[in-house]
Order: C-alpha cells, then sequence, then structure tokens
C-alpha cells in the first residue's frame, strides 16, 4: 500500500492536532502539510508548514498545495455568539475556498472534512450551525473530488501530548467515554480512519461514531 501525503488544517485545535499527531506516528503517511494561520509549534520530518493570514485570501492556483492525496479539513469554530452571516463566511466561505484551490492543484485528491453529529443535510432546520455544517457538506459534495467523506463524529478523546485542550473540556475526559462508550472516539481512531478513507474507501460518504469506528480498524 502507497503512503499518502496530506495537507491537514486546524493543527493549532483539538482536532486538527490529534490527527496531526496520528499521521505524523503512521507509517500509510509521508508527508503533511499544515496549513494555519500559525504554527503548531511542532517539528517533525514528516511536517511542512504554510502559514497564511486569512483562508479566504489564498490564490485558487497556490502551487503550495500541489501534489498532495488528500485534504483533512479539520479547522473550524464554535457557533456560540456569532451571528448566521459571521459563522457561514468562517465555516462555509472559507471551507469552499479552500477546497477548490486543493482541488484545482490535485484533480484526483479526497477532501475529508470533520463536521459534526446532529449537522442537518437538509440545510431547512432551526439549529443554524447544523444548517449551515450541512450546506458545507453538501457543496463540497458537488466540487469534482475522487471522494469526499464528512465526518460526524462525537465526543473525541483526545491523543497523549496534546497542548491544545481547552481547560472545561478536560474534566469530560476520563468519564464521558466510560458512561457514553457509542458515543466515543478517539482522535487517533478519527486520524486512521481519515488515512483509510483515501487509501481503501468506505461505501458511505456520511460518516458516523460507528463508520468511523470501523474504518478506523
Amino acid at each position: 500500500m502507497n503512503s499518502i501525503k496530506v495537507i491537514l488544517t486546524g493543527a493549532t485545535g483539538m482536532v486538527g492536532e490529534g490527527v496531526l499527531l496520528e499521521c505524523l506516528e503512521n507509517p500509510n503517511v509521508s508527508e503533511v502539510l499544515s496549513v494555519s494561520r500559525k504554527s503548531s509549534g511542532k517539528k517533525h520530518a514528516k511536517l511542512k508548514e504554510y502559514i497564511v493570514p486569512d483562508f479566504l485570501g489564498i490564490d485558487l492556483h497556490d502551487e503550495n498545495l500541489k501534489g498532495y492525496d488528500a485534504v483533512f479539513f479539520c479547522a473550524g469554530i464554535s457557533s456560540m455568539g456569532m451571528s448566521e452571516d459571521e459563522y457561514t463566511r468562517i465555516t462555509f466561505d472559507t471551507t469552499i475556498h479552500f477546497a477548490k484551490t486543493a482541488l484545482i492543484q490535485n484533480p484526483d485528491m479526497v477532501f475529508n472534512y470533520v463536521s459534526g453529529a446532529y449537522t442537518d443535510s437538509t440545510e431547512s432546520g432551526k439549529i443554524m450551525w447544523a444548517r449551515v455544517k450541512g450546506k458545507t457538506e453538501n457543496t463540497l459534495r458537488k466540487l469534482g473530488f475522487r471522494a469526499v467523506y464528512n465526518f460526524r463524529p462525537g465526543f473525541m478523546k483526545p491523543v497523549e501530548g496534546q497542548k491544545n485542550v481547552k481547560w472545561f473540556f478536560k474534566p469530560f475526559i476520563l468519564f464521558f467515554p466510560v458512561i457514553f462508550p457509542s458515543k466515543s472516539l478517539t482522535l487517533h481512531e478519527v486520524g486512521r480512519a481519515m488515512i483509510n478513507a483515501v487509501q481503501k474507501g468506505y461505501p458511505t460518504l456520511t460518516l458516523e461514531i460507528k463508520d468511523i469506528k470501523n474504518l478506523a480498524i
């Protein structure tokens, strides 16, 4: 099985950092390009960093993104306290612009998008963030990638050694996976599932928790 080269976003957040650490440890990944507004602070032979102040400012023909097999789009933000327009700009506009840029440089690539449990694929529900995430999922599928996998994880346990874990999240790490094992994943599992999605494929393009667990094996 050939190793893959991956573009990853969100390395300075909890999900992206956990997926990055799995990629750096995993022998099936030969290179990771971390695209972020600031450095992850990590050093590794596989890791390259591309610092951009604004994802919407990336040129559609930016050749820094050329030569990769997949995007692991782990960047995201909470909708708390945000208007729908503001959240749409950050969640939808930024993701789609980045996806188009990556696709232009790599027409046969796979795009893995970290969405969320209870995302609204109909785009018509009452929950704002779920509608915007649903619109993002649906639009990504229409862009022409070899495959788009929308990951809808629940609770995600951080990888050992992670630095980007919010203080208020830490009390849940010990007891949530024990009490709600069917609603919990580790970020190792999420990372492995993303890698396997590129190398092996999966029959379902929307991956709920049970699908992510299956694909991580």
